[in-house]
This record gives structure tokens, sequence and C-alpha cells, in this order.
């Protein structure tokens, strides 16, 4: 005879709960009405009791990789928190290891970790070794959040920082801004959320025929991203002074995150100038500090932690699949919209009536 199948009805007789909050709990709904001790009650008893109705519950236990290159700046911080909240509603595990943009850092990570029960990888950022995670995403599920403009062969969650450079490039000019200047840390290959930002900026001007965007970058080395904590901040700082001493046509500025725009108002104020007044300012990325009263950054939303949430609910996905055979091939691709978020940052430029 065959055993009945577990129902959501003994969970919540066997938890002393009712029907409909372990239903919520299971199905990762509301979680904040409960403690975090009966979460782990319910899951536990669905688990001992081999309940398998719901689409999560295979999930339960597995352990995620999550590689970032820091957390101190609060886009990745708010990332990984999406992330993680997604894998507390579904029992997941998570690992995170920072790499500071060092490529042997991550060389290492992902070579320690072949030997890890793990059941896939996420990337914050876009790996430096692609053609290394490229062949590992053939043994379990990876998803990178990256830039739509990238074609990879394993799944990604994304935005278009081309089209971000763009809505900044386009307000300024509407503003009335003929002269800006674009601060940032290292533009290279191996960061192209960056240079594709410029590009979109560059695109703008010119097409308006406007004079060329004056580009004001420092490599960062991993020792220095290590050492420094808040070295996007410092740098800002750093070469928003070269700018202001070099080019005093400039009348905007634009941090390639919101980070380093701090760094360029703090060099601005210090400098006894007024945002915007006498610049403008533009960030990306709408971290929660932009939004403060004392700072109101004009900056780009990119739905970071919807972006988190999203990233591991298509890696569950992807496991799920994996664990069943099912044909792998298909490369997913999530898309996210940037929108331009105008605060007091920003406005014409100086001398205009």
């Amino acid at each position: 005879m065959k055993n009945k199948k577990t129902t959501l009805s003994d969970i919540a007789k066997a938890t002393k709960l009712s029907t409909a909050s372990v239903s919520m709990i299971l199905s990762g709904k509301k979680l904040n009405r409960f403690s975090n001790e009966t979460i782990m009650q319910v899951r536990k008893t669905a688990k001992e009791l081999f309940y398998t109705n719901k689409k999560h519950t295979s999930l339960l236990g597995k352990t995620i990789l999550i590689i970032c290159p820091s957390v101190y700046n609060p886009y990745y911080s708010t990332l990984i928190q999406g992330m993680e909240q997604k894998a507390i509603e579904m029992g997941i595990r998570t690992i995170i290891k920072t790499t500071y943009w060092d490529l042997l850092i991550e060389q290492d990570t992902l070579k320690s970790f072949q030997r890890y029960p793990i059941a896939g990888i996420i990337f914050s950022m876009i790996p430096e070794n692609i053609e290394v995670v490229k062949e590992l995403s053939k043994q379990f599920p990876i998803v990178a959040v990256g830039d739509e403009d990238n074609n990879f062969d394993f799944d990604t969650v994304n935005m278009n920082n081309f089209e971000a450079g763009k809505l900044i490039g386009q307000h300024l000019i509407d503003l009335g801004h003929k002269n800006v200047a674009y601060i940032s840390t290292s533009l290279n290959e191996f960061h192209t959320a960056r240079t594709k930002r410029l590009e979109g900026i560059k695109f703008v001007f010119d097409k308006k025929k406007l004079p060329p965007v004056k580009v004001y970058s420092q490599d960062i080395l991993p020792q220095e991203e290590i050492a420094t904590a808040d070295i996007e901040y410092f740098t800002g700082y750093k070469l928003t002074n070269i700018c202001l001493k070099e080019n005093k046509d400039v009348t905007a500025m634009i941090g390639i995150n919101d980070m380093v725009a701090y760094g360029i108002i703090n060099a601005i104020k210090d400098h006894d100038f007024k945002i915007p007044q006498d610049y403008s300012v533009c960030g990306f990325d709408n971290i929660f500090p932009s939004k403060f009263a004392s700072l109101k950054l004009t900056t780009i939303e990119h739905s970071i932690f919807k972006r988190g949430v999203k990233a591991m609910s298509l890696i569950a996905t992807k496991i799920n699949e994996h664990e069943n055979n099912e044909d792998n091939l298909q490369v997913t691709r999530i898309d996210y919209k940037s929108k331009l978020i105008v605060r007091e940052t920003t406005d014409k430029p100086r001398g205009s009536l």
C-alpha cells in the first residue's frame, strides 16, 4: 500500500501552526510575520516529513556560492541581501566570497570550490575568468549579474549600462551642460559596466556635436581595494581635485557610481564651490544613502535588490533542471531597465540665464 503524501495540514499539526501560516512560510510569502525560529521549525518539519508538493522543497539544504568584489559599497551589499532573502525563503544555504577584483583570488576560489559540494555559483559581477567559468557552467549552474551587451554561455541577470549612460548624458544636455567630466576607478576590459556607461555618455554628447567628455580615471590594484575599504570615495575625491585644477570650463561631473560621486561632492565643497549652483553631480546605482536628505543625489536606478532576488530565483530554477537531467542548453538572460532619478545635485550650468 502506497504511503499517504504529507500535506500542509500534517505539517501544521506537527508544528501547532495554522495551515495558512505553514503555506506562507513554505512559499516564502510574508515571512516578516514569523520569527526565525518558527520559519526554521516549519522547514525542518517539512523536510522530516518528506513534504514534496512545493517546488522549492528539493532545494532545502543546497549551498550556493556567491562571489562578489566587495561588500563595502552598498551596491553589492544590497544585491547580496536580495539574493539571501530569496535563499532563506527557499531554505538554501549561501557562502559569500570577496575577490577585491583580484584575478588570482577569483581563480583560487573557483578551483577550491570545485571540491566543495555546492549546487551552483552566483557572480555579483561579470567574472574575470570568463573561459574558466564557461567550463564550470557545464558542471553546475552559474548565474552572473552583468550587462546585457555581454554574450556569455551562462545565465545572467542584466542591466544595460550603455543606456544608463545615455540617460545621464541626455539629462545634463537637457539642462544645458556642454562640458562634463567622467570620474572613474579602473577602466579596462574587466570592468565593462564602467566602460559601457562612459560609451553611453559619449554617444549622446557626440550626437549633439558637443565637446568631448573629459575622462579622469585611476587604476586600482587589488591590494589597494583590500587595504582601503572606501577606495571608491577617495578616488572620486582625488580625481575631482585634479579636474578642478585642469578644467575650469567643466560644469558637471559624473561619478562611475554613487560612491565615487560622494567623493566628487566633498571635493567640490572643500574648494568652497556649491552644488548644483557651481557644479552638477551625478552617479549611478541609486544606493540607499543617495536618498538621504543631506545628499539627494541625481543617479540611475538599477533595481539592485530585485536583481539579487531574481539571480537567486534563476539559479534555483537551473538547479532543479540540472538535477532532473533536463536539457540545459538554454541560456537565460533577464534584463532590467534603467531609470533616471533626478534629485538636488543637478541643475542648469553656472552662468546660464
